[in-house]
Formats: C-alpha cells, structure tokens, sequence
C-alpha cells in the first residue's frame, strides 16, 4: 500500500510516500480502508517531534474515517464493510490515517450510518471529540445557557457550534465576516467579528443574563482575559490551546470575583475514545452534525497540506484522500 511516512522529525520536506506492506489487525483491531484522514495542527507537532512519536519511520494522521476491510480474531463489534470514524491514532502507539489502510484498535472507532460521508467524516474525530470533551464532559454545557464559541470557523470551533446548538444553549461564535452566514446555519445565534475594537461589550450585551456562562477558548494567550471579563459568576472556560504557551491573566480580580472556573484540556486524555465517536456518528445519522471539508490532499500532497493547516484561514477541515 501506499503511506506518507517520516523518517526523521523536521520540516515538510520530512514526507514522503512510500510503498509498504499492508498492516494485519491485531486481536483487537480493525483494518480500515481509508476514504480520508483528518489534518490537524498535532499532526504537524508529531512531525516536527514536539510530541515525539514512538519509533520512527512514522504515519501521521491523527484521524481517519473509511470502510472495514479485515477485523482481528476478538472483534465483535465491527464487521467487513462497515462505514466508521476513528481518531487518536498517528501518536506515540499507533501509525496514522495517510495511507491506503490502517489497523485501529476498537476502542478509538465507531460505526457510521451507512449514508454517512466519509470524507467529510475522516475530518471529525479531532474536531468534534475535543468539542465533545470541552462542551459536554469538562464544560457540563445546560440547556439555555450562554456559550461562546471562539474561532466558530475552525475545525473544533465549526463542530462545537453544532454541539452547543443542539443542546439549546444560546450560541455566540466569533469568526472572521467572510465566514458569518455559514456559522450561523451551524447553529449560532449571534456570530461576531473577532477583531471588531468592542468585542468584550457586544458579546456581554448578545448573552442572554450577565455575561458567559460556557467559553471554549483554542487560544488562551490571546483571550484568556477577556473570557474572565465577558463571564457571568460561576462561569466555566475550558481551555483547548494557545499560540504562546506563557499564558496569564493582566487582572486576576476578574476571575476570582466571578468564581470562574477553568479547565484545560487535551483529547489524548479522553478515556475512551470510542464514547463520544459513538454520540458523534448518532448526530450525524440524526442530521444534526457535519463536518465542513474546505480543500482534500492527495498523498502526494501531505507536505502542502501540512503547510495550509498552519498558515491558511479556511471554514471546517482538510482532509487527505487517499
């Protein structure tokens, strides 16, 4: 088959595509054929070798969404032809989804309505888990509670603002204006120009009491004060990234006069990753969650994508198809 492998941490010009055996599913494991895998900013982290994978040459991809084509000798879960969604593979113990087929243990897939898109779907695992995770298990999102979305277009963003709207919670998104009518149709009530000068007063004035109940923050450097700020007391942020790891409060007051609780979070931390994808592919076959695909790579095509990921703005995923 034919995989994009690394051989050695470093730049884009680390990948390469590679001719290799076809892996065997292990007693637990699934051999999926891949219809497409999922790019996110972590695969380019295992490439560069700040998450240093576990031996080298290495697959990256962290998710993956295609059909069964072999299952192990103690599967019983998952059968030849199945659609699934898989993610939490590409790391320290599993090769990643840039290939032809890939072996998933069980406890990282679930399976897909057999109408489901799977390209659109090897996009998911990442962006909606982490949303799952922040929204729902970290954040315990209520019913009729404000919560605001930053980066509604990204790949978790885009996914949490159709998690949000499903669970009736009044949805604020920021988002840059090209992207507003999309993340509106996602689910947003109010979406917002990220670098508009009042944005603290507009967000305060579009929830429905006080301030923020829930905040989902992917850049915590940048916002992490402001989320103190635009919170109602007893407000909850869960906190998914930054671009500078030196992250801090100017005026700490704001947050301990308001109770504030803050979470960070990372998805590798999920107990079982399979839980969520399982509630994930219910709303999909529901209709009530997509995953937007801005562009598709080919193989040939990694390094390029590796490169979009990080410097391009774009609405929902990229994806590689094989």
């Amino acid at each position: 088959m034919r995989a994009v492998r690394f051989h050695e941490h470093g730049g884009r010009d680390v990948l390469q595509v590679d001719d290799i055996d076809t892996p065997e599913p292990q007693a637990d494991e699934v051999l999926v054929e891949v219809a497409a895998a999922g790019v996110n900013p972590v695969d380019t982290y295992f490439r560069t070798g700040e998450y240093p994978p576990l031996g080298l040459p290495m697959i990256p991809g962290v998710d993956v969404a295609g059909t069964v084509a072999a299952v192990g000798p103690n599967v019983t879960d998952f059968e030849e032809g199945d659609a699934v969604l898989g993610t939490g593979i590409g790391n320290q113990q599993y090769y990643g989804g840039y290939a032809e087929f890939v072996a998933v243990p069980t406890d990282r897939l679930a399976v897909l309505p057999e109408n489901a898109d799977l390209v659109a779907a090897g996009g998911a695992g990442v962006a909606g888990v982490t949303a799952w995770r922040a929204l729902v298990d970290h954040g315990g999102m209520q019913l009729g509670e404000t919560v605001l979305i930053h980066g509604g277009s990204g790949g978790v963003g885009h996914a949490a603002v159709q998690l949000a709207a499903a669970a009736g919670a009044h949805v604020i998104a920021t988002a840059a204006p090209d992207y507003h009518d999309r993340v509106s149709e996602l689910g947003a009530d109010v979406v917002l120009d990220y670098n508009r000068d009042d944005l603290a007063e507009a967000v305060t004035d579009a929830s429905k009491g006080d301030g923020v109940d829930l905040t989902l923050d992917h850049r915590l450097d940048d916002y992490l004060q402001f989320d103190a700020d635009v919170a109602t007391t007893g407000g909850r942020v869960v906190g998914i990234g930054e671009n500078d790891p030196a992250v801090g409060f100017d005026l700490s007051s704001s947050a301990r006069g308001k109770d504030l609780q803050i979470t960070m979070m990372s998805m590798f931390n999920t107990p079982e990753l399979a839980a969520p994808l399982r509630e994930l592919a219910g709303m999909i076959d529901a209709g009530a969650f997509e995953i937007d695909v801005a562009r598709t790579y080919d193989l040939d095509d990694a390094a390029e994508a590796h490169r979009a990921v990080m410097e391009d703005s774009f609405l929902g995923k990229l994806v590689v198809t094989p």
